[in-house]
């Protein structure tokens, strides 16, 4: 079994602290935030350092304070180790092997968040199931989703995510999961993985950590770069969207997905509230979940026609002076076509796209623009908003609205009084494209 590669030698306080989080079963890593009987994390990041609040976070009722930088006066509630985050993922590895709970890593280009509230909906089911909160899949958030289970939980769900190689690997030797699922490979990150192989290479670390201790995998057999990251002989693999075990036979969307999934010779209708086909893959995945461990295709169903998308993604909303596609918590090219081909066929007249910037691709990041652009007048559609740096060139080419920012955009829009549009908002989560729904 691969363990963590980067402790640090306060292994000797370990145990003491494990003994201390299971008296309050409560972390926190902002002063702002303490419960009567945490644990206080004084993490330090570009722009803060959490070891300058840990008097306070004492104060104001944690049992304990790590920190990394020596306190003032000495205390027996200040405990002093090499490095505070590699002792919180320490402390998260320990809790997590000392609680035995299954857990599921989901990964993935696109969707990884859809896919884990899908999945979580349909395990609910069964299982009392803790999952990732918010969007806390990182070297951070994958350590405070472990330490949130309780003896109570059932099953664990862990989002990844990741924008550098090896990554992957590292949460996974935090988290060591007993299932792993990539919902897809695509355009994401290449500033940091450098090409759609890097994509693969690094979302495949799920995969590859699993093989090697043995354990199950889903697969999107629908991805090539999914699929040829596991051997065919693969003993433990669970194959889905492909030629074998679940599948799709049919699927509209109008607006709102519609599918028929095949599995085990019986079909299943899901009729969800996600807006766009392109969500299929997650709903299919979590069917195959569902269906893994033992949960019948009717609760299936029942379960994933419950769930309603929230917090920007893949939402109908209906202002009373314009209905909004809003799709706005993430962008890359890949995610950006769909979204955008989605909404071009979906029914209702005078459309307008707003498109913010897509970050984090370095080189390539005014080609894939200009691709965006292009993709656009080919298919004759001229009432266009970009927003961001990275749109400047390509918009004006084309003659579209531009605003460097989304208050530029909002100043705009104030003075516009926008009525029976049709609109799809879609950019990355730092334009904060939310904001101009008040306005529309």
């Amino acid at each position: 079994m691969q363990r963590l590669f980067f402790f640090t030698d306060t292994f000797m306080n370990i145990s003491h602290l494990y003994d201390l989080y299971r008296t309050g079963r409560s972390i926190s890593t902002d002063s702002r935030n303490i419960s009567t009987g945490c644990l206080f994390f004084a993490l330090k990041g570009e722009n803060f350092n959490g070891n300058l609040f840990a008097r306070e976070a004492l104060e104001k009722g944690a049992v304990a304070a790590i920190v990394d930088e020596g306190p003032a006066e000495p205390d027996s509630r200040i405990i002093s180790v090499d490095d505070v985050l590699a002792t919180l993922q320490q402390l998260a590895h320990h809790h997590r092997i000392q609680s035995g709970i299954p857990v599921l890593a989901i990964t993935g280009s696109n969707g990884k968040t859809t896919t884990k509230e899908l999945c979580r909906a349909v395990l609910s089911a069964k299982f009392k199931v803790y999952a990732t909160a918010g969007n806390l899949n990182n070297h951070i958030g994958v350590p405070l989703t472990l330490l949130a289970m309780d003896e109570s939980i059932e099953f664990g769900i862990v989002e990844m995510g990741a924008n550098h190689p090896g990554e992957i690997s590292r949460l996974c030797a935090i988290a060591e999961p007993d299932y792993g699922l990539i919902t897809n490979i695509g355009k994401a990150h290449i500033e940091g993985f450098g090409s759609l192989e890097g994509v693969a290479g690094a979302k495949g670390e799920l995969f590859n950590h699993l093989m090697q201790n043995g354990k199950t995998l889903f697969v999107n057999e629908a991805n090539p770069l999914i699929r040829q990251l596991v051997p065919d002989d693969y003993p433990k693999a669970v194959r889905y969207n492909g030629s074998r075990g679940t599948t799709i036979s049919s699927r509209r969307s109008d607006p709102f997905l519609s599918l028929h999934a095949e599995y085990d010779g019986s079909s299943l209708e899901i009729n969800t509230k996600l807006l766009g086909g392109y969500n299929d893959e997650n709903v299919l995945a979590a069917c195959c979940v569902g269906f893994h461990f033992g949960i019948a295709a009717k609760t299936v169903k029942t379960a994933i026609e419950g769930y309603q998308p929230q917090n920007s993604r893949s939402q109908l909303l209906d202002t009373g002076k314009n209905r909004i596609f809003l799709d706005a918590y993430n962008a890359n090219p890949s995610s950006m076509l769909a979204a955008i081909t989605e909404f071009l066929h979906m029914q209702g007249g005078n459309k307008m796209l707003i498109l913010g910037e897509m970050r984090e691709l370095g080189n390539s990041s005014e080609q894939e623009h200009e691709s965006i652009i292009n993709f656009l007048r080919e298919q004759g559609i001229v009432d266009v908003v970009c927003v961001g740096k990275a749109f400047e060139r390509s918009a004006a080419r084309a003659g579209y609205r531009y605003a460097e920012t989304t208050g530029q955009l909002i100043d705009w829009l104030s003075g516009k009084q926008l009525t029976s549009y049709f609109l799809l908002i879609k950019g990355s989560r730092s334009n904060q494209l939310e904001k101009l729904i008040p306005l529309l």
